[in-house]
């Protein structure tokens, strides 16, 4: 694919900077803490540095969008630093240019500047991260790419203010895989995490459904009645390549890979149309019947460790969430809330289930415990939410919504708030899955 190409050549173009009196290694965000407060920091808007203008106006836009990245973290408190920055003799981009009483009169305790050149299609971008309590350097990157890949720099620094501020890696530069529907048909798309850079990676000319990203993010499963049948299939994003791994008669459908990417977990009818779950081997195609009941069982996600799944069964008389250990197969019931609750997704840190569960004639979105307590409503009184999906690192939830009149692709923290629209553009969107964090 084209646009992963251009990643990996700005990927492999980024080179650090040691930056004169970089500041200790410290950890400067508590995340794990429930009564930390937000960092105050100031993303004044970038300079052009170079000798052509800067006409697209990508300085303030890139500083734009890492404004954007840093509130949805929910860690920082981005501050109004349009005040300083008009002011020429405040706004330097380096610890010897910058007027540091500036910043510390409206709050600042982090500060990020930036220069971009720009020319032609060509873009270097070199971008800071300052202690401004301390008065000195933490991080600075030096980018270069084209004017196309801005965005893409900029959730690239974000994600480095946040793994030098908060110690870990954060969901910046992660994509979300989703069913768009369109003149009758449904493809499979992806785009940024904020809704950037949407594309669509299938040309079925079908029904395509439940994208399932492979953990090295470079592969996607899907189900397409491209054939006449719902079949499963596997996309390869770097080459392109579109393959068929289940064809089996009746369904091959809700996929779901292993953490090993060895396996897909998949609903198959093979006995007198019951839905069961099965384990496919992606390489040998062998399968292992993982449930075994009168009753139809669907859409399985792993744990993070590989050693149980959680589904959706009837067995109860409704549709509820099971867990399954695998060892000894040992099935247990957690969700007894609500008659009907479907698409479970097991949280990357290994204690939660999130699904979409039916209360009140509509469905939202709610997380529980694996052990089937504390059972949390997420969305409320906002049209039908459905499809939930974790992000890699366990602190966001993706999902979909009709709230707007149509249905979109949403994002959340994990406790509920911050629910924001990403997607955009016609056509209906459903079913959104997160990518693991990509390389």
């Amino acid at each position: 694919m084209k646009r992963s190409a251009l990643i990996s050549l700005l990927i492999a173009a980024s080179v650090l900077i040691a930056w004169p009196g970089s500041a200790l290694a410290k950890v400067y965000l508590d995340i794990l803490s429930p009564f930390a407060t937000r960092l105050p920091i100031a993303v004044p808007a970038f300079k052009n540095t170079g000798s052509q203008p800067d006409t697209e106006n990508i300085a303030a836009k890139m500083a734009a969008v890492i404004r954007q990245d840093l509130d949805l973290s929910g860690f920082f408190r981005v501050l109004d630093a349009s005040a300083v920055s008009s002011d020429p003799a405040s706004s330097g981009t380096t610890v010897d240019t910058i007027k540091w009483d500036s910043w510390t009169i409206i709050g600042a305790e982090a500060l990020v500047t930036g220069g971009i050149s720009v020319n032609g299609s060509e873009l270097v971008a070199e971008l800071r991260l300052f202690d401004a309590v301390q008065r000195q350097s933490i991080v600075g990157k030096r980018y270069f790419g084209r004017a196309e890949d801005a965005r893409l720099i900029a959730h690239k620094f974000s994600n480095e203010i946040f793994k030098n501020l908060a110690g870990e890696q954060s969901v910046f530069e992660t994509r979300i895989a989703f069913e768009k529907r369109s003149q009758g048909t449904k493809e499979i798309s992806i785009m940024d995490f904020d809704g950037a850079h949407a594309e669509t990676i299938t040309e079925m000319n079908s029904i395509c459904l439940s994208p399932a990203w492979s953990p090295d993010g470079k592969k996607i499963a899907f189900t397409s009645y491209a054939d006449g049948n719902p079949d499963l299939y596997i996309k390869d994003l770097a080459s392109g390549k579109t393959e068929r791994v289940s064809h089996k008669k009746g369904v091959n459908i809700t996929p779901a890979w292993s953490p090993d990417g060895r396996r897909i977990a998949l609903t198959l009818s093979l006995n007198n149309g019951n839905s069961e779950i099965y384990a496919l081997d992606v390489a040998t195609r062998d399968l292992e019947r993982l449930t075994d009941d009168p009753a139809n069982d669907v859409s399985p996600t792993w744990s993070p460790a590989g050693d149980a799944i959680a589904f959706v069964s009837s067995r109860s008389g409704s549709p509820q969430i099971f867990l399954l250990e695998l060892a000894g197969k040992k099935v247990r019931r957690i969700t007894f809330e609500g008659s009907y609750n479907t698409s479970p997704d097991w949280s990357p840190k290994g204690n939660k289930i999130v699904y979409a569960g039916q209360q009140g004639g509509t469905f939202n979105i709610f997380v529980i415990n694996t052990d089937g307590t504390l059972f949390q409503q997420l969305t409320h009184n906002q049209g039908r939410n459905e499809d939930p999906s974790w992000s890699p690192d366990g602190r966001f939830i993706t999902f979909s919504s009709n709230r707007s009149g149509k249905n979109e692709i949403y994002i959340m923290r994990s406790d509920g708030t911050g629910q924001k629209k990403i997607s955009g553009g016609a056509g209906e969107k459903t079913n959104p899955a997160w990518s693991p964090f990509l390389k």
